[in-house]
């Protein structure tokens, strides 16, 4: 068991798996009880987005420190970032939220922080929009996962 608890947590922090392979995985390959993998991949993504973030800041600071990076940087992300402030503070978490939750390719914790880390969202911002943006999608993988609701025809 802990061995696919392991592959459960592995396969939630690749990049465009994420939750939306290793919830499925867990439920129809492994056969491990719903909760469990619900829990173990929500908490996993969870956690792998704030490590994003968080890492995020330290790669970009040391990128930074290149001025062939800093200026065009400064020019085009802090600009911006200071043109829509208004916007991200008042729709910042919905916005963040709704863009990981939805389970498409392309979206999820790892561009959701990269977006809210571009777009200037305030860490503890990210981390409410984190929370609820990972447990829609959960919530919406594990229902299409165990069948609950099927798109037949």
């Amino acid at each position: 068991m802990f061995n696919q608890i392991a592959y459960l947590i592995l396969i939630t922090m690749l990049p465009f798996l994420e939750l939306r392979a290793s919830i499925p995985y867990g439920i129809n390959i492994l056969k491990i009880a719903w909760p469990t993998v619900f829990i173990v991949c929500v908490i996993a993504n969870m956690l792998l987005g704030i490590l994003v973030y968080l890492m995020l800041d330290k790669f970009i600071n040391f990128f930074l420190r290149f001025k062939i990076i800093e200026i065009p940087y400064r020019k085009i992300v802090l600009r911006t970032q200071k043109k829509i402030h208004g916007y991200v503070e008042k729709y910042g978490e919905i916005g963040v939220a709704i863009f990981i939750g939805i389970p498409l390719p392309g979206s999820g914790v790892y561009t959701g922080a990269l977006g809210a880390y571009i777009l200037g969202l305030k860490f503890k911002k990210f981390i409410i929009a984190n929370i609820i943006g990972v447990l829609i999608a959960g919530i919406i993988v594990t229902i299409l996962s165990t069948g609950v609701l099927r798109f037949t025809t």
